[in-house]
């Protein structure tokens, strides 16, 4: 028979163990906090309530904006979800007023990583909230047997310039020198020589 007492033994022992998920798996909580930003080739579906002639799937196009009936190009990138939301009904305001806006995220295709080079599968790889090269290396199927593994480069665009860092997989894998293994920014090129 289940009694109270067990019942607030399970409580209290998924309440531990929730709460200290993240950092018994090593998880980053400051990159789970970062909202996702809108980019280009994401797709959205914005509709307005009770008008089916304004409830259409957009995609964010190369300059960041979107295009919209009645309210024409409107900023995305670099918005979250909520932000543009805002933004296209306060835009919609001038022609339906106390118009219910809504917009969902349909298709991610904006924060994407490159990795070239003596890898198995190279390619380019849509990221997550946080991706570090380590993982990005292992998205494209780990390194050829002819890879140069210790002279690793990842190319980042910063400032209308390159930046470079080095990394060397094998003391990543050894377990030395990890501050090498950095978070990948969107964009960021990994290249393995």
């Amino acid at each position: 028979m289940i009694t109270m007492r067990k019942i607030s033994f399970v409580l209290f022992l998924l309440m531990f163990t929730c709460g200290y998920a993240g950092p018994l798996y090593g998880a980053d909580q400051k990159s789970q906090l970062t909202p996702f930003c809108l980019g280009p080739e994401d797709v959205l579906e914005i509709s307005v309530w009770k008008d089916e002639a304004l409830t259409r799937k957009v995609l964010v196009m190369p300059d960041g904006k979107i295009s919209f009936p009645l309210i024409g190009d409107i900023q995305a990138q670099g918005r979250t979800v909520e932000e543009l939301r805002q933004a296209v009904k306060n835009k919609m305001k001038a022609f339906v007023p106390d118009a219910s806006v809504s917009v969902i995220l349909v298709l991610v295709g904006s924060p994407k990583v490159y990795v070239v080079g003596k890898v198995f599968k190279p390619g380019v790889y849509i990221m997550g909230t946080t991706l570090r090269v380590i993982q990005a290396l292992a998205m494209a199927g780990g390194t050829t047997p002819f890879a140069n593994k210790d002279d690793i480069l990842i190319i980042r665009q910063e400032n209308g310039g390159q930046k470079t860092f080095k990394f060397n997989y094998s003391k990543v894998a050894d377990g030395k020198n990890l501050v090498q293994n950095i978070c990948l920014k969107r964009g960021d090129t990994v290249v393995v020589p």
